[in-house]
């Protein structure tokens, strides 16, 4: 079981989580039923065009409208592509080794929560049957707030449901987007790395961590 050692003085006392590639590992399957979604359309989209779009925020859909697709047709293939991703979800493996056990000796000297972009539907299919969410304090899915990351709202939400002020939290991340909302909310982040987005620019972090398994390591230096 992992351990490490009780820090009552420490400066941070709240870690903020964000989920999709730092708790389960979700994104490629959600990048294949966009892909599978837009091909029904006559929409090539390659791996590499979905990953620049997760860095420059462009919906992969916009493909399917400089296509000549209606707005019509491009909600419906959106539909599909939800109901793919929760097929997806229902029968890929999505477990990140050691998180749960990770999480449990974490809950021990922190206060944590949850904070992702997942609609809500999506991730309480994904937690059904996992046992990641019952460490959590909260969670904030999509839902919870009015602009997504890279804004900051979804953190400052998360610190003020805490009543926490920025120094006392840190955010994980794995992508560029959640970087920039920990940044622009001013809260320190370390990203731990993801080859789904090592292409990203994540030279704002303010510590990177090769897995999960080293956070506990990182908290104890700080």
């Amino acid at each position: 079981m992992l351990t490490f050692k009780p820090m009552p003085n420490k400066a941070i006392q709240y870690l903020l989580f964000d989920h999709d590639g730092v708790l389960v590992d979700t994104e490629y399957w959600y990048f294949r039923a966009t892909q599978i979604a837009l091909a029904e359309m006559g929409v090539d989209m390659s791996l590499e065009h979905y990953r620049q779009h997760l860095v420059d925020g462009n919906p992969s859909f916009d493909l399917a409208r400089d296509a000549g697709c209606s707005a019509q047709e491009i909600d419906a293939a959106r539909d599909k592509r939800n109901i793919y991703y929760q097929q997806f979800l229902a029968v890929e493996a999505i477990d990140i080794e050691g998180v749960p056990e990770i999480l449990s000796a974490l809950k021990q000297h922190y206060r944590m929560a949850i904070v992702t972009t997942s609609k809500r539907v999506d991730f309480e299919l994904i937690h059904q049957h996992r046992d990641i969410v019952r460490h959590m304090d909260f969670v904030l899915a999509r839902e919870d707030y009015d602009q997504a990351k890279p804004e900051p709202e979804p953190y400052l939400t998360a610190l003020s449901r805490f009543g926490a002020k920025p120094h006392q939290a840190l955010v994980i991340e794995d992508s560029e987007r959640g970087l920039r909302a920990a940044v622009a909310a001013k809260i320190s982040c370390a990203v731990v790395a993801n080859s789904f987005t090592a292409h990203q620019d994540l030279s704002a972090a303010d510590y990177k961590i090769a897995s999960l398994n080293a956070l506990a390591g990182l908290l104890d230096r700080l």
